[in-house]
Order: structure tokens, then C-alpha cells, then sequence
């Protein structure tokens, strides 16, 4: 395997792909928004997720869940109108609510974050 920033096929890339001599990995990273990182373990995406999917979606207006309880928020507001319109969405979505083991799934999560 050749490393991506050098070429060379006598580099150590080619040995070891992880750990490069010239600092760069022959391996593509993907997004942080579609791994564990950039995953809220309460539901939905966190703020390193929605940086990612933003860049690597330009033009995108992806934003962090309303998180507030429905009471709390003004009636007609852009916070309120976004939570319900993500509420309405969401719970017709196809797709169990728990796992085979009983664990919620990321669905069931995002729900709940967004007090739908």
C-alpha cells in the first residue's frame, strides 16, 4: 500500500497503514457526524456532528436539537415550529423503537431528546 502524501512505496505507511512516518494515514477517515464521535449517546447528532455534516455538505442549515420541553417554548416560534415539524417527521418514520435486546434505538433516542 502507498502513502497517500509522499507516493512511496518504501515508506512505513506501506507496513503499518495506521501509523505513518510522513504523518498521514493511507486510510480515508470518514465524517464524525456518521461515527461514534460526532453521536450524541442521548439521541441525535452532538456539536462536532453537526460541524462535520455541515462541511461536508455545503449550504446546509443542519442544526442542533431544540432541547427545550415544550412548555418553555414561545407558541409559533422558530424553535417551536423546527420541534414540531422534526416531531412529525420522525414518529412516521418506519423502524422499531427498541432493539432486540430491549435498548432503545436511535430513533427512540432522537425522540426523546426532541421531547416529541
Amino acid at each position: 500500500m502507498k502513502c497517500t502524501k509522499c507516493k512511496g512505496a518504501a515508506c512505513s505507511c506501506s507496513k503499518t497503514p495506521i501509523k505513518s512516518s510522513c504523518g498521514t494515514s493511507p486510510l480515508k477517515k470518514t465524517a464524525a457526524w456518521t461515527r461514534k464521535e460526532g453521536k450524541d449517546p442521548a439521541g441525535g447528532l452532538n456539536a462536532k456532528g453537526v460541524a462535520s455534516y455541515r462541511k461536508e455538505n455545503p449550504g446546509s442549515k443542519l442544526q442542533t436539537a431544540v432541547t427545550k420541553k415544550p412548555s418553555e417554548l414561545k407558541a409559533g416560534s422558530k424553535d417551536a415550529n423546527r420541534r414540531k415539524s422534526f416531531c412529525a417527521r420522525m414518529s412516521g418514520m418506519p423502524g422499531p423503537m427498541k432493539k432486540p435486546n430491549g435498548e432503545p434505538t436511535r430513533k427512540k433516542l432522537a425522540l426523546d431528546k426532541w421531547n416529541c
